[in-house]
């Protein structure tokens, strides 16, 4: 299973990199993920330079698409020539989304009137759109999540761990992740957010 962590220019570095860490720490389960970008280098907001490791025609064949956050998402969902290149696809993907990434979903028609977790920079940009914002940091439904702060790219790659390897897969990452001395807590936390935010859908 192949995860693509979409990654444009202005990234925020916490975003694709926390969520691309926890998920590669299952490939020798077969999950594995790869930064995705529109180009061969991306700078982030603080000007680090990256190279992609795959180009943006992989979100066709990722088994899991995690869109990250940056300062320039509003100039991403602009840009129609980028949007045509990123034809997801809900009913055979596990799609995601990361702060500003909301706006990304929302420009490819995925939310149908699905609420979002977004950061507080964001909100009124994507409220703005007409979309719900939840003073959440995860909510998912069905194979569609989004997760709102920089810190919470840690639900958003327990969640696909969870999804795709099981729940005892994400407590082991999580656990392995979390500062000693904080494990139990950590462990609990993550796992109590993905369940309260995949509860909210059902209410």
């Amino acid at each position: 299973m192949q995860v693509a962590v979409v990654t444009f220019d202005g990234f925020n570095e916490l975003d694709s990199f926390i969520a691309a860490a926890l998920i590669n720490r299952c490939r020798e389960d077969g999950l594995e993920a790869f930064i995705t970008t529109p180009g061969p280098v991306v700078t982030s907001r603080n000007g680090v330079e990256v190279s992609g490791q795959r180009p943006l025609e992989f979100v066709g064949e990722a088994d899991v698409v995690l869109v990250g956050s940056g300062v320039r998402t509003r100039d991403v969902i602009a840009d129609d020539r980028l949007v045509a290149r990123l034809p997801l696809d809900p009913s055979r993907q596990l799609i995601g989304a990361q702060c500003s990434g909301a706006l990304v979903l929302d420009r490819l028609g995925l939310l149908d009137g699905m609420p979002v977790c977004t950061d507080t920079v964001s909100r009124p940009f994507v409220e703005a759109r007409g979309v719900t914002v939840l003073d959440a940091p995860f909510h998912a439904e069905g194979n569609i999540a989004t997760a709102g702060g920089c810190m919470a790219s840690q639900y958003l790659g327990a969640w696909v761990i969870s999804r795709t390897l099981g729940d005892e897969a994400a407590r082991a990452v999580v656990d392995y992740t979390a500062p000693v001395g904080e494990k139990r807590e950590t462990v609990e936390r993550v796992l109590r957010a993905l369940r309260a935010g995949e509860a909210a859908a059902l209410r």
